[in-house]
């Protein structure tokens, strides 16, 4: 069954976690480091909040860690897919995962 053959709801090829855990990225092609929120997180991609704003198509290592210390963190290369505001002013990134890394 094709994406295009699923109901409304049923869309995504996987199923998206809500999480709120602390989320640092840093630029592929920078030393700079951007620290935000993962706000949900599934097999292709994650949603992040941060306060600055990313270009799509940019490239970034994305590392979550859980609030609570627990391990393993997801540390991935990934994608800017999207980005949109929120009613707080602060930036909603869509991100695709292109390799999850160890």
């Amino acid at each position: 069954m094709g994406t295009n053959d699923k109901p409304y709801s049923e869309k995504r090829d996987f199923i998206r976690m809500k999480i709120g855990a602390p989320l640092s990225a840093k630029l592929a092609a920078a030393e700079e480091i951007i620290e935000g929120l993962c706000l949900d997180l599934s097999g292709g991609g994650l949603q992040v909040e941060a306060k600055r704003s990313l270009d799509v198509g940019t490239e970034l290592e994305v590392e979550v860690s859980s609030d609570h210390g627990h391990n393993p963190t997801l540390k991935a290369k990934s994608r800017v897919a999207r980005v949109a505001t929120n009613d707080a002013g602060n930036y909603v990134i869509g991100l695709e995962i292109i390799k999850i890394l160890p």
